[in-house]
């Protein structure tokens, strides 16, 4: 039994096998993973960055995604995969807090954007006459900023108040990422409350946006439904739909992270969600968003 937190100096991540050869396994197989993100998200970035005919706010906020996606999958799958590989379980205290910070950061920017790219899609098939006007490149950088500063403020609480909570119980976190409903259960029962506030401010957020999303692509699919050709609605369709299944994805499996009660934790479903919401967007983003458009397959 521990105290309180300081006495804590390190974590314990969840193990993913006892034996060396699924450790071997689980290595190579997030190895894979980590390294088609970073090759996939680091060829969209590098084609929007060097190609003027994708700088327009699209392929903009394409950028910021890949970036997100590059960064968020950074901070949880290198970790794991050392501690696959040089068989330990141990993240010191503060690296514990880096990835909390990082990946609730980057994992939010990443939310805001793709609220942000639902804006663009709208405004572009059902306002195309006022798309230059409402996303001129100062609109856009604006809106990208707010998009990474928002993501950072809420990092800074969520960080701040979870690494502020006593903790009671062991050292030992139930997934492969310093994940917060999992560090929760390690704190004292009655400091939990304190961290329901901060989550209830995520939750709307979360809610606000996804509601936001959901009504941009309800009148995105009113306007396509209008087109009088069956090839413009199946290309307006085929990009539209994939984005929304990557945002419920996404927002589905955080919430089902972060907002059961701890008494519902079950290691192997906590698992799974954790690498749906996690490992599986950013290693699929590049593919739904970018590998089906045509002007990034020419500009590669």
């Amino acid at each position: 039994q521990m105290s309180n937190s300081s006495s804590i100096t390190k974590f314990l991540l969840l193990a993913f096998a006892d034996t060396r050869e699924l450790q071997l396994l689980h290595f190579g197989l997030f190895l894979a993973i980590y390294l088609a993100a970073l090759l996939a998200n680091g060829l969209i970035i590098t084609t929007i960055a060097c190609d003027h005919r994708l700088h327009t706010p699209m392929y903009f906020f394409l950028l910021n995604l890949s970036l997100l996606d590059l960064g968020s999958i950074s901070t949880t799958v290198p970790k794991a995969m050392a501690n696959s590989l040089w068989d330990t379980r141990a993240i010191s205290y503060a690296g514990c807090a880096a990835q909390v910070f990082l990946f609730v950061f980057l994992m939010s920017a990443e939310y805001f954007i793709l609220t942000v790219m639902a804006y663009d899609r709208y405004v572009a098939i059902c306002k195309p006459l006022h798309y230059g006007t409402l996303l001129g490149s100062r609109a856009c950088v604006h809106m990208a900023a707010a998009a990474w500063g928002t993501g950072f403020l809420y990092a800074v609480l969520q960080t701040a108040n979870t690494f502020s909570l006593p903790l009671c119980q062991d050292n030992a976190v139930d997934q492969f990422f310093c994940e917060i409903p999992q560090i929760l259960k390690l704190a004292c029962s009655d400091a939990y409350l304190r961290e329901v506030g901060v989550l209830v401010v995520g939750f709307c957020l979360a809610v606000g946006c996804f509601v936001f999303i959901v009504l941009s692509y309800g009148q995105i699919f009113r306007a396509v439904l209008r087109i009088p050709s069956e090839q413009g609605r199946h290309k307006a369709f085929s990009t539209c739909l994939p984005h929304l299944a990557v945002v419920f994805l996404f927002i589905s499996t955080a919430m089902i992270a972060y907002l059961k009660p701890p008494s519902l934790s079950f290691p192997s479903v906590d698992l799974a969600v954790a690498l749906l919401y996690s490992v599986v967007p950013p290693a699929l983003n590049p593919l739904i968003y970018s590998m089906r458009s045509h002007e990034i397959k020419d500009a590669l």
